[in-house]
């Protein structure tokens, strides 16, 4: 089954999290990882609002799991701690 990472974020140094972004990317694309859900427009229903919003398919639970725990994505993490204040979650889809 696939997998959905989803990120709740409050961006607070916007030239730190730049750097996030840039390197993060490459490292969810390199485990098969391909967003579809970027920042955008929502409707916040319940609980905190955070104003971006992050949505990447992954080919399972394990595979974004280990993407997470990469080296390339904990660099990238790296420059997003101190730089935002966020949620993420794996959840497994149902097709």
């Amino acid at each position: 089954m696939g997998a959905l990472w989803i990120a709740h974020v409050t961006v607070t140094d916007e030239d730190a999290y730049a750097k996030y972004a840039k390197l993060a990317g490459p490292a969810i694309a390199a485990h098969g990882g391909a967003f579809i859900a970027r920042g955008g427009r929502f409707v916040q229903l319940e609980g905190k609002e955070r104003p971006r919003n992050v949505v990447a398919r992954f080919p399972d639970v394990e595979t974004a799991e280990k993407c997470y725990h990469s080296e390339a994505y904990q660099e990238a993490l790296s420059h997003a701690r101190g730089a935002s204040e966020r949620e993420l979650l794996i959840v497994e889809t149902s097709d």
